[in-house]
């Protein structure tokens, strides 16, 4: 694992203004029962100018907790409430549906986690980030290597990571942060995520990948409180909600394989035949494969002729070193159907990295122009430009933050 945050170094210009058409970002704090530490952070974001408006959900955290939510309220904090916990997802929902309807004028929204683990300088840096560029998902890094972190979150964000790395080509070095600049282009999409929890952080990360919107990625510092007891993320259910994530990003390998699996049995039980039971396996299953992935797994932009042929080689080489290696298991005792399982497992992971890397990827631009790169997707910076610029200020008006917090 790597000791340092994956950090973007192209040379950048935080401290300017926001795009033409925006104002200054909007900050998000979804809070199930807060630690007082909040008031604190809200305070310091306040008065740092940095921010158009600060929004705080509450999710369900109960009447012991409204004096916190009043408190904020009353150092001009929007707050909205939620009856009952509905997750750290949904409360994140709310605040970008109230965004998006009250500040549309907004580069984006910065997401902070409400039990101090976020810095008030590593949220301003994030939005300054934000305002720079207004194209990208802006993460705010963590480093995993102190004795300070605990056990559940290494181990959770090493696994996460590597899968990510697999399915979607790109090294996010914090796939668990809550620290985000989000672009308000992503809104929408956003809104219509099914997860409601902590996946829901994992889903934004890959709509994001298969959008191709770039990733910049900032190094915050690393701060748990407690060996963080106040975290309401429960490691079993709310790690198997993640996953769930990754497994419907990456469906149609599984449909595939099945498609791949019932055909091979269907002919091998009618010829003995291997080889011909793997030339009608892999055209059914290719056939499917090819569709599916060309428009919702990569939503490859090339061209038909050169990605259908790129992928039919791809299946005519991984046929025949399938053939080649089940009759060889077969020979030496192995059952044919438990060696199609092994063999088809091994070459997935092959297959899968050649149609991501080589042939489902995205065309250069209509100038030849290379376009920016975030792990093995390339978009162009235009891409996700308004169709129209909007006719607002650029700049909102500094709110005023009161000298004390309110007891």
């Amino acid at each position: 694992m790597s000791t340092s945050p994956t950090v973007d170094t192209t040379p950048r210009h935080d401290d300017a203004p926001a795009p033409e058409g925006f104002m200054l970002p909007v900050a998000l704090i979804p809070a199930y029962k807060p630690t007082p530490g909040l008031l604190g952070i809200v305070r310091e974001l306040g008065e740092s100018g940095t921010f158009h408006a600060i929004v705080c959900v509450d999710d369900g955290s109960g009447m012991e907790y409204r004096h916190l939510f009043d408190a904020l309220e009353g150092m001009g904090v929007t707050v909205l409430r939620h009856a009952t916990n509905l997750g750290k997802g949904n409360a994140l929902k709310t605040g970008i549906n109230h965004i998006a309807v009250n500040h549309p004028e907004t580069v984006g929204a910065v997401t902070l986690d409400a039990d101090g683990q976020h810095l008030a300088k590593d949220c301003i840096a994030v939005a300054k980030a934000l305002q720079a560029g207004g194209r990208e998902l802006v993460l705010g890094v963590r480093a995993f290597d102190g004795e300070s972190v605990p056990f559940r979150s290494r181990f959770g964000n090493t696994v996460t990571r590597s899968v990510a790395r697999f399915l979607a080509g790109v090294d996010i070095t914090d796939t668990q942060t809550g620290l985000r600049g989000i672009p308000s282009f992503l809104f929408t999409s956003l809104l219509r995520l099914k997860s409601g929890g902590y996946d829901f952080e994992l889903d934004m990360l890959m709509t994001v990948c298969e959008q191709k919107i770039p990733l910049r990625q900032l190094p915050i510092e690393t701060v748990y409180i407690d060996n963080n007891a106040t975290s309401s993320f429960n490691p079993f259910w709310d790690s198997i909600k993640i996953y769930m994530v990754f497994l419907r990003f990456n469906i149609s390998a599984l449909l595939t394989f099945a498609i791949d699996y019932l055909v091979f049995g269907a002919f091998f039980a009618l010829s003995s035949s291997v080889g011909l039971s793997i030339v009608f396996a892999r055209l059914c299953a290719g056939a499917f494969n090819y569709t599916v992935n060309r428009e919702i797994v990569f939503r490859s932009t090339r061209r038909h002729s050169v990605t259908l042929l790129l992928y039919a080689l791809t299946v005519l080489l991984m046929g025949s070193i399938a053939y080649v290696s089940i009759k060889a298991l077969a020979a030496s005792g192995t059952n044919v159907y438990a060696a199609k399982i092994f063999i088809e497992c091994v070459l997935f992971l092959f297959s899968f990295i050649i149609q991501r890397e080589l042939i489902f990827t995205k065309q250069k631009d209509a100038r030849g122009r290379c376009a920016l790169r975030t792990g093995a997707r390339t978009m162009t910076r235009e891409a996700h430009a308004p169709t129209s610029p909007r006719n607002l200020p650029s700049q909102a008006s500094r709110r005023t933050w009161p000298d004390s917090l309110p007891a």
